[in-house]
């Protein structure tokens, strides 16, 4: 046998046609991407929610995009009053309730202090300003969620922001004790 004849049977691959190569090359791609998606679904346990679960209840939905002023209300059940209510200050009840949106600009809200976004809203007058805060505007429910707020209260508020935020309402007074 000539050199070159042997030289070519030692190198004998099991690979012999173009077929053969484009199985092996496409294997060695397939092969571990199921292996990975077999591992990721062995891992990963967490239950799947789609049409058809609770997750997708008109009540659960109605929770999820709920106005964010009502995770702020506290509800007191059937609470017996001993006394006259005590009325709360405007900046009382902003820290309250009314800062969960008014500090960061939540839904379109009117950021306190911020006298540019304040100006036009001012100029409209107090009676406007009321409204909105008593009635509801926009993305902001009516006396921001709570409503066992007694109308002075939400006013006080409005007055404290406004003026916070380079207005000068006077601070409405409480009526008479009956």
């Amino acid at each position: 046998m000539s050199e070159q004849t042997v030289h070519n049977e030692e190198h004998k691959s099991p690979i012999k046609s173009p077929k053969q190569l484009i199985a092996v090359v496409g294997l060695s791609f397939l092969v571990p991407v199921i292996a990975i998606i077999l591992l990721v679904k062995l891992v990963d346990t967490t239950p799947r929610v789609g049409y058809g679960s609770d997750a997708m209840s008109h009540e659960a939905i109605a929770a999820r995009i709920a106005p964010v002023a009502l995770y702020n209300v506290t509800i007191v059940a059937e609470a017996e009053e001993t006394g006259p209510k005590q009325l709360l200050t405007g900046e009382a009840l902003y820290n309250k309730l009314c800062m969960a949106c008014h500090d960061a600009g939540v839904a379109g809200a009117p950021k306190i202090g911020d006298s540019a976004a304040w100006a036009p809203r001012i100029a409209q007058g107090e009676d406007t300003l009321f409204k909105h805060s008593l009635e509801g505007f926009n993305a902001m429910p009516a006396k921001g969620g709570d409503t066992s707020l007694d109308d002075i209260e939400v006013k006080r508020a409005v007055v404290y922001m406004v003026n916070k935020s380079g207005g000068s309402l006077n601070e409405p007074e409480a009526p008479a004790a009956q």
